[in-house]
């Protein structure tokens, strides 16, 4: 029996469900949404969000696939966010050191996860193909035969339902991914780092007018770097901040008595304490959970024409970069991409058990192309907690940072926004695959959505290399110099004895 329009079912309706399900609506098909939590927009899941949840920082990638999907949704997301144009370093002694993310002044935006999450909720229910089913649970997938069996916890009742597309966004402990890896030969690399977060936050305070005001600067990140931990603030829109403890277990398991607690992070962040409050930093570490993080790597992504897995199903990543929202709204605009270069038509009517040749070589082409990019983001997450804790304090680092932006003044004279590049083509996943003139590391990745990861990264390596030989060169250079003053001094020391 024929089915018009095909059915697509996603598991997860958190952004990165969400996003896809406007997407597959906008293109044809009928969607179905199962999220095994309550809704997301009733006061008691509100509560527990607030215990566990890190600020997210969106950047030009995520915007640019809001963007892609729907314009007019992203403009409206917009006027939500808090933008910060740089890191507001805070050392020991209460020092602050600005250290601006781009010379053209783009900046990454502060939103609060719950925000966003019922912000692109309602974008999707807003669409006539999209239902939502809450607190349905996924039991089993039967990928060749396109069942899902699934649980309504409300009832107990359990029931199937059939499929011509099922997408996995249910997160880094997806039941869609270990369902795949049933079917599909997946490598699959699970990493717990031994360093856990809990969620603090400073409150409000009364400006002027007594009216609710930010105690700190609201337009930068502000971090703490401490070495082998560190604190980072980010701004709300009702003038708190959001802080996020990140430090090793071992710590944590050092302080977790109640004694303990005030007199090692007054020590460590005299002036962060202040803010936040002694009473509140204690009820704070009582009551919100101490929470790991986790990297996970996988490949392939898809099974035939049936399935695949986006966001952090496909890629958990550590949240150093700020780039795991970004990177799963983007594996949304890159999937519409390719979708749209096969020509997926999910408006042709197709039997439930025909083989779908256009969208099996779209998911294919995915896995592909989008795995190089997915490893990339990942590693580099890892890599910059290092940076964020430790290597921003130091004189090499700012260094790197004049040098980087000396050399990007002189050879991209042209500013590259998100606004300059405008909407990104449809079909093409990112066209500027050969970038050229000088470009910071951290500008590629943040600030350039028609950049691919894997591309940032290659010509961050290349970059990197030319400043090492350089400095080999004037090593050598130096050394020879060294070595002919030297051999003059000498040489007119004995001239003048004889």
């Amino acid at each position: 029996m024929s089915e018009y329009p095909r059915k697509a079912i996603i598991i997860g309706a958190g952004p990165v469900g969400c996003l896809a399900a406007m997407s597959l609506a906008k293109m044809g098909w009928s969607v179905d949404i199962y999220e095994a939590r309550p809704d997301m927009r009733l006061p008691s899941s509100q509560a527990a969000a607030q215990q566990r949840s890190i600020n997210l920082a969106i950047s030009s990638r995520g915007i640019a696939a809001m963007q892609a999907i729907d314009p007019a949704a992203a403009a409206r997301f917009l006027d939500s966010v808090i933008p910060m144009r740089g890191r507001m370093i805070h050392d020991p002694n209460g020092n602050l050191d600005s250290q601006l993310y781009d010379r053209d002044g783009q900046c990454i935006n502060s939103v609060d996860r719950a925000l966003l999450n019922e912000g692109l909720l309602n974008e999707a229910l807003s669409v006539d193909a999209v239902s939502v089913f809450f607190r349905h649970k996924v039991m089993s997938i039967n990928f060749d035969g396109r069942v899902i069996n699934v649980v309504d916890v409300s009832t107990g009742e359990e029931y199937e339902r059939n499929f011509h597309l099922c997408i996995g966004a249910d997160g880094s402990y997806s039941v869609v991914r270990r369902q795949l890896m049933r079917v599909v030969r997946m490598d699959f690399q699970q990493e717990y780092i031994p360093h856990e977060y809990i969620e603090l936050k400073i409150p409000a305070g009364r400006g002027s007018d007594d009216n609710p005001a930010f105690l700190l600067d609201p337009n930068h990140l502000h971090i703490w770097p401490r070495h082998s931990f560190m604190l980072i603030a980010l701004p709300n829109k009702d003038k708190t901040f959001t802080c996020t403890l990140f430090a090793p277990t071992t710590e944590f398991e050092q302080i977790s008595h109640g004694s303990k607690i005030i007199p090692w992070f007054k020590t460590r962040f005299p002036d962060a304490f202040g803010l936040i409050g002694q009473e509140a930093l204690l009820d704070s570490f009582q009551r919100n959970p101490r929470s790991p993080l986790i990297s996970i790597k996988a490949n392939p992504y898809h099974y035939k024409d049936r399935a695949i897995i986006l966001g952090d199903a496909a890629h958990s990543m550590v949240p150093f970069y700020g780039q795991g929202l970004n990177c799963g709204l983007e594996d949304v605009r890159v999937l519409t991409a390719l979708l749209q270069e096969a020509g997926v038509d999910p408006t042709a009517a197709q039997d439930a058990g025909a083989f779908d040749l256009r969208l099996a070589g779209a998911l294919s082409r995915y896995s592909e192309t989008r795995h190089e990019d997915l490893v990339a983001i990942n590693d580099l997450a890892m890599d910059n907690y290092v940076e964020m804790r430790h290597s921003v304090t130091t004189p090499t680092h700012k260094l790197r940072r004049v040098v980087d932006n000396l050399l990007f003044s002189l050879t991209s004279r042209t500013p590259v926004t998100l606004e300059s590049l405008g909407a990104l083509p449809a079909g093409v996943t990112f066209p500027s695959r050969t970038p050229r003139g000088w470009l910071p590391l951290y500008t590629m990745v943040t600030f350039r959505p028609d950049i691919s990861y894997s591309t940032a990264r290659r010509k961050a390596g290349e970059q990197s290399r030319v400043i090492s030989n350089v400095g080999t060169l004037g090593s050598v250079a130096l050394g020879i110099a060294t070595v002919g003053m030297t051999w003059m001094a000498l040489f007119y020391r004995t001239r003048s004895r004889s």
